[in-house]
């Protein structure tokens, strides 16, 4: 079972990464200012049954589109998208439904974020340091 703690556990240990706050509190972790994941603001295309904007939104950048179709044909149904985030690379959940998911899961959205926003030098080493050459 996942949470936002684990989220920003495993984000901070990642080479370089940080953590930002927006005004309302919402967290974002980005690799040299390129955002890995985040809480998202309300926003017009994601809304609830009673078209209330959602406010529990996270992001997670992914590799490519591929994996992005992959990860949303999860049987379990806790990420999506909505029309604004056609054609890029990013996955959607609920923060609720982040307990749905293992840690390891989540760890695994977070380290192929930061894969695809580092340089391939420090990814190459990042991965044959932790045996994932």
């Amino acid at each position: 079972m996942a949470s936002l703690a684990d989220i920003e556990t495993l984000a901070l240990a990642m080479p370089e990464v940080t953590k930002a706050v927006d005004d309302e509190g919402r967290p974002s972790y980005s690799f040299r200012d390129k955002v890995l994941c985040w809480h998202r603001s309300p926003r017009p295309d994601a809304v609830d049954a009673k078209g209330n904007r959602l406010e529990d939104v996270f992001v997670f950048r992914v590799p490519d589109l591929e994996v992005k179709e992959l990860i949303l044909s999860d049987d379990r149904g806790v990420f999506f998208t909505t029309p604004h985030w056609k054609g890029y690379p990013a996955v959607l959940i609920r923060i609720p439904h982040l307990r749905k998911l293992r840690k390891a899961e989540v760890r695994d959205l977070i380290e192929d974020a930061w894969l695809v926003r580092a340089p391939k030098r420090l990814a190459k080493a990042w991965l044959a340091e932790h045996g994932e050459e």
